[in-house]
């Protein structure tokens, strides 16, 4: 951009742009710059002064800074910087360094004409003329917020996770690269290993492995483990930096990038010397009172010593067994009893392997006894998952077990001791836990989990399908990432209701997607408790709610189109009534009025009769009356009832038709509805005096009836849609041509009906339609029926001052006539554009104004009418059928005085006129 500029302004090898000797040589160029850069969206390019004030003012600084030319040039450069540059005279120092150094670049805070902040990067160059002295300045500002946010929030994050790791002191915590070598080195790991960063990054990692490891190609081997599972995890015996040893537990997990490929690995090191020592500690312990306790020679300690152990295992919760060295039971606790269905007197004696029996619960074979493998081997037994006990009674439960050598003083074996659990319940709860995981995640609705503090920790698919973000993205980030920014308060209302253990059901709202659109979403969120009842989080189910949206909005739609449609009609019928009455004596006038009401109750009819229809199609009560049909009777059919509507629109009808008949099975007056919804569609949304093509002709087996015109078109995106019901391309009110949008669903389905099909084909707005009927053809019977010859219609010929503009030609000539009638000077429009036009020659003291018509819509009609002089004492009514609230509120925003909603009652009217007539006087 600047490039561009100091190429137009015939900017100097030294930085500065160069002016002509006159003083006004800035101002001169100030002209043509401006002109240059006016249509600069992407950049704020604009002109100072000497002093700073502001000389020209483009399209891109408007829209960084939201200022209007008119309401900034002239001001000082300094109303954009925020009140602490203010104080400490930055906007002068840029000026300063700009006149001595020829430029002046900058980044920093900006103030728009709303009072919001952005970050702007600024370049001004000073602009001098031939002699060199300082004219004025060029400045070039460009908006970089997102970039001034995004590399902050990156660095904080960094920030936050540097810090987090390096503070660790219990847990080595380093990275190392895909061969093994360490690159990063924590507080921890030189706690741990001894080793400082310096020292050991750049090393292999199989530096910490005692040799035997390192022969067996240990330390590669999680290496690969890890590559291929993501995650490995070793316990064993590491070296330190002085040599010692220590039992370490580890964690090893693959990095890979966004295309899979390894980066490296992270590995997590703790030291476990204190809990296997513990635990050594333990086992010798229990060996060293086996052994005690064998080698008791005092009956009475001994016994005391049993009834002591018989006590203690009979406390336990777990089942307790203990043997003799041969395997015969001497104790049985009594959750043990209760789990075999033996009783500790029928159990003692007996060998283990008859109270005791365990199965694989999968191969349904006996598991080998736990004591025996303890008598082997001579060490402690932990059984395989999937093992069952089999009770006395039969039943099997699944259980965990453990079995220990009880050892004399000589270390000889004297017993074993038998501990195991009931697993029922636990398995129970994780197969709730699994199903309860597989509804989450199998549910179409969005499922998430977050903390009090609003930070996110479960999320399922339905979520990554609603919001486009996977789990691995967004779990740990803040719920505040899926709020829009104008829902500022709607977050920390609902977690101050969760933290008061509230829930919170059908909360319709928007959130964001990760692509940063909106979706209507409805919320049902639910605190989540700890085991001590204590509120921990809360469950969130988020379900898409846009096609409910959008059908209760096409339902409010269709609903005040309907009203509007069916008051349309009443207007000119009640003008026409008013005519009759007043003009009883003129017949013309009460003819005409008669046609035109008997034109709008025909209307009025064909509204009711498409509703009938719909209501029959979705019901499947709509029947065809079949016959052996020439289809040009169909079509001639058709054209007698369309003929009115093109006429008065003035519009040209081109017909095409072959010579020879074509036969139909069908129903004349259905195939002909579809005909004539075509062409009214086609005058509805054409021009006045523009050209409609009806052609007819074989393709096959097939008849083809084609309508095209030169209207409004169809966008690509709504042609898949305009055969739905209550669909119309185009609802705006310069283009509001009536109807319901249901007569291109009821021609699909009559299409379909008579066994052929419809399509639309448009090259997109403003460049016309044409829709395609294909029909199947018959044999012509033995007995044809004559021909009708289809004919093209015929072109239809075409106090107080006031104006009436509506397009709808009935309505406004009626109530000219009425007007007349009365006695007052009146003129007629039938469109925006022509009704402003008529305003400002007509002068008229009183304007009854439509809102919905072509060219130029009623709002828009006002408020070019109240922004002239002449306009402000002229009384303007909207005279509509569009009567909700919202289109009142919107007619006296546009400027109107009253709102009149079709059928006006002719006394309101005549109360209104003579109001206006009083003033006037």
């Amino acid at each position: 951009m600047f490039g561009f500029l100091r190429k137009r302004l015939g900017r100097r090898s030294s930085g500065v742009v160069n002016q002509s000797p006159t003083g006004s040589g800035l101002l001169d160029n100030a002209e043509q710059f401006a002109n240059l850069v006016s249509g600069v969206r992407d950049y704020a390019v604009f002109l100072l002064d000497r002093n700073g004030h502001i000389l020209t003012w483009n399209a891109g600084a408007e829209r960084i800074k939201g200022y209007r030319a008119d309401e900034i040039v002239g001001q000082h450069f300094s109303r954009f910087y925020p009140s602490e540059a203010l104080y400490s005279g930055w906007p002068a120092h840029e000026l300063r360094v700009a006149s001595l150094t020829g430029r002046f670049e900058d980044e920093g805070w900006r103030v728009r004409k709303d009072g919001s902040r952005f970050w702007a990067s600024v370049v001004i160059t000073a602009i001098r003329d031939a002699s060199g002295e300082v004219q004025g300045f060029l400045k070039i500002t460009r908006d970089v917020t997102d970039r001034k946010q995004a590399e902050e929030k990156l660095r904080l994050s960094e920030e936050r996770f540097r810090l987090l790791v390096e503070g660790v002191k219990d847990y080595a915590i380093y990275m190392l690269d895909p061969k093994g070598f360490v690159v990063t080195w924590n507080a921890g790991a030189e706690h741990l290993k001894g080793y400082q960063a310096s020292e050991i990054v750049g090393a292999h990692f199989s530096r910490f492995y005692p040799p035997e490891a390192v022969a067996r190609d240990w330390p590669e081997e999680l290496l690969r483990g890890a590559t291929v599972e993501g995650r490995t995890e070793d316990e064993g015996w590491r070296i330190r930096k002085d040599g010692s040893q220590f039992w370490a537990g580890v964690v090893i997990t693959a990095l890979r990038d966004e295309t899979g490929t390894l980066q490296g690995f992270a590995e997590l090191t703790r030291d476990l010397t204190e809990r296997r020592q513990a635990e050594e500690s333990n086992r010798l312990l229990l060996q060293e009172e086996a052994a005690r306790k064998a080698a008791e020679e005092a009956a009475e300690a001994i016994e005391r010593q049993r009834e002591q152990l018989h006590v203690t295992l009979s406390s336990i919760g777990d089942a307790v067994v203990v043997t003799d060295e041969k395997g015969i039971i001497n104790f049985v606790n009594p959750v043990a009893a209760a789990l075999t269905g033996w009783e500790p007197h029928e159990a003692t004696g007996q060998p283990l392997e008859r109270v005791l029996r365990v199965i694989n619960e999968e191969t349904r074979q006996d598991v080998e006894n736990p004591v025996s493998i303890v008598f082997r081997e001579n060490r402690v037994v932990e059984m395989a998952n999937h093992t069952a006990l089999v009770t006395r009674d039969g039943r099997e439960i699944p259980i965990e077990d453990s079995a220990a050598p009880i050892r004399g003083k000589d270390g000889t074996i004297g017993g074993a001791v038998l501990v195991f659990r009931d697993v029922t319940a636990a398995r129970r709860a994780m197969e709730a836990s699994l199903y309860l995981a597989a509804i989450v995640e199998s549910s179409d609705d969005a499922i998430i989990g977050h903390t009090l503090d609003g930070e996110i920790a479960a999320w399922n698919r339905g979520a990554e399908r609603l919001y486009g973000y996977k789990a691995s993205e967004i779990i740990g980030q803040p719920l505040a990432l899926l709020v829009p920014p104008d829902h500022p308060d709607e977050l920390p209302m609902i977690l101050d209701r969760l933290r008061r253990g509230e829930s919170i059901e059908h909360f319709e709202t928007q959130r964001l997607r990760k692509d940063g659109s909106r979706v209507d979403v409805s919320l049902t969120i639910s605190p989540v408790k700890d085991a001590e009842g204590k509120f921990i989080g809360a469950s969130k189910i988020a379900r898409d709610i846009t096609a409910q949206k959008e059908e209760d909005r096409r339902k409010t739609e269709f609903l005040a189109l309907l009203a509007h449609e069916l008051r349309n009609p009443l207007a000119p019928l009640r003008n026409g009534l008013q005519v009759i009455r007043l003009a009883a004596k003129h017949p013309d006038a009460v003819e005409k009025a008669r046609a035109l009401m008997e034109r709008q109750l025909e209307h009025m009819v064909r509204l009711v009769d498409d509703l009938l229809d719909v209501s029959r199609i979705s019901r499947g009560k709509l029947e065809l009356r079949r016959e052996t049909l020439l289809l040009s009777v169909a079509v001639s059919h058709a054209l007698d009832v369309c003929a009115p509507i093109i006429n008065e629109q003035e519009q040209e009808l081109i017909i095409s038709q072959p010579d020879e008949p074509m036969y139909l099975d069908a129903d004349k007056t259905r195939l002909a509805q579809a005909v004539c919804n075509l062409l009214s569609n086609a005058s509805k949304y054409s021009d006045k005096g523009s050209r409609i093509w009806l052609t007819v002709a074989r393709e096959g087996q097939e008849a083809v009836i084609r309508v095209k015109d030169e209207g409004i078109g169809i966008p690509p995106e709504m042609l898949p849609r305009v055969f739905d019901m209550f669909m119309q391309v185009d609802r705006s009110l310069e283009k509001s041509q009536g109807g319901l949008g249901v007569g291109l669903a009821i021609v699909k389905r009559l299409s379909e009906m008579h066994g052929g099909r419809v399509e639309a084909r448009s090259e997109g707005e403003d460049k016309g339609s044409e829709f395609i009927i294909r029909l199947p053809t018959i044999a012509a019977p033995v007995e044809a029926p004559s021909r009708e010859t289809v004919k093209a219609p015929t072109q239809a010929a075409t106090g107080c001052r006031i104006l009436v503009v509506d397009d709808n030609v009935d309505s406004a000539t009626t109530l000219a006539k009425v007007l007349n009638l009365m006695g007052h000077e009146v003129r007629t429009a039938y469109d925006g554009k022509s009704g402003l036009e008529a305003a400002i020659e007509f002068q008229p003291a009183l304007i009854l104004l439509d809102i919905g018509m072509p060219k130029l819509n009623g709002y828009d009609v006002a408020r070019s009418i109240r922004a002239q002089p002449w306009g402000q004492s002229i009384t303007l009514a909207a005279l509509t059928g569009w009567g909700q609230a919202e289109d009142q509120r919107r007619s006296e925003e546009a400027g109107f005085d009253f709102h009149l909603v079709k059928p006006v009652e002719p006394e309101s009217l005549e109360r209104l006129v003579a109001g206006i007539s009083a003033q006037s006087a």
